[in-house]
């Protein structure tokens, strides 16, 4: 094997994101093929993502290349026949791959993985949180990408650092954060708190035990206290009831509404996952371009079963419980819903059924079960 493998000329490249589960598997898959695997982080290199998009035409994770051959993403890797299969591995022994190919990181840049001791500033703290967390979560993830394993991530070292670090938590200033900041700062810090609330309290199993996980599970932040329910509904929806909730997160006296959003942003709903099945993938989101990494899990979300069916037949679309959920936060009414869903669609031929089904004018909207069992792996 150790010979073959000396004889290998060319790589597989991946661009990828730290804790996607899609990524995961498309890399436990390469892992068989026994060929030199070049793993490119875009969570540390956002830099480079405008050009991977050109020379895709996606802006999803993850893309794989067999020297410069596109593949496309993980689904696409898993349908390539056998004979297809076999002429690209043929290819990377072979022949090598152009330096100039494929756009790769400049060597020796920063990793963004130093844990600097006294990280005032809310953007600089969510980033190490962030790649800390995401380390852990990448390291328990199943290679399925759908399963984690808490259990062996609480005794991590690396869990006992993040902990100590949250702690920092309530040093950070949120007044000065720009929209882009604290979109990115929320979103990742929600995410990180539900990690943390499952490995110390462990999963909640039913409707109770949720309700008290989301109005329990809570981070010190700038001095106030901020649950999962306060960051969602209070912070990121620009303080909207939540679901079954009689009154908004913050009254007009509380401190904490200084730092809601003006109004509610419907894209967060497919950036946070609150540790079910049905949720979104767990993604790191950076300030810099949050807007355009936030509609991109909308459309993978969207190209998902899980998010949305369109049943051009019967005409018909089912969606996930989370547009009938937040129903206001996408226009309130099902046509406004639809064509929110249509505007955010990447293209493909589930975006041209759902264009067809709308246009015939008699559309019935029904939403499909919700998966509220944990990922947890044990």
């Amino acid at each position: 094997m150790g010979e073959t493998e000396g004889r290998v000329l060319g790589r597989v490249t991946v661009y990828s994101v730290l804790g996607c589960p899609h990524c995961v598997q498309a890399k436990t898959s390469l892992g068989r093929l026994g060929l030199p695997v070049c793993d490119v982080d875009m969570g540390k290199h956002p830099e480079l993502r405008d050009s991977v998009k050109e020379l895709t035409g996606r802006s999803t994770v993850p893309q794989i290349f067999f020297n410069s051959v596109h593949i496309g993403g993980n689904d696409d890797l898993q349908e390539l026949l056998p004979e297809e299969l076999e002429r690209l591995v043929r290819l990377v022994r072979e022949e090598p791959v152009l330096s100039e190919a494929l756009p790769l990181p400049e060597e020796n840049q920063s990793d963004g993985s130093d844990t600097a001791e006294e990280a005032d500033g809310a953007a600089e703290l969510s980033a190490i949180l962030r790649n800390m967390i995401l380390k852990l979560f990448s390291e328990y993830l199943s290679s399925d990408g759908k399963c984690v394993d808490y259990k062996a991530m609480s005794l991590s070292p690396v869990f006992e650092r993040y902990c100590e670090l949250a702690v920092q938590l309530q040093r950070v200033e949120l007044l000065s954060l720009t929209r882009e900041e604290k979109l990115a700062f929320f979103i990742n810090t929600y995410n990180a708190l539900v990690i943390h609330g499952n490995v110390r309290m462990g999963a909640p199993t039913n409707t109770w035990q949720r309700y008290k996980f989301f109005n329990y599970v809570s981070y010190l932040i700038g001095g106030e206290v901020f649950t999962l329910q306060d960051i969602e509904n209070g912070v990121l929806r620009g303080n909207r009831k939540g679901v079954a909730q009689l009154l908004k997160p913050f009254s007009k006296t509380d401190p904490r509404l200084q730092v809601a959003l003006p109004d509610a942003e419907p894209l967060i709903h497919f950036a946070l996952n609150c540790g079910a099945m049905g949720c979104p993938p767990i993604k790191t989101y950076t300030p810099q371009d949050i807007d355009s990494q936030l509609r991109t899990a909308a459309e993978s979300f969207l190209e998902n079963d899980d998010g949305c069916v369109v049943d051009s037949e019967k005409g018909e679309v089912r969606l996930s419980q989370i547009f009938k959920w937040y129903k206001a936060d996408f226009g309130g009414t099902d046509e406004k819903l639809l064509n929110w869903i249509l505007e955010h669609m990447g293209d493909s031929p589930k975006r041209s059924s759902l264009q067809s089904v709308l246009s015939s004018g008699k559309i019935k909207v029904s939403y499909l079960p919700y998966d509220w069992s944990t990922n947890s792996s044990h």
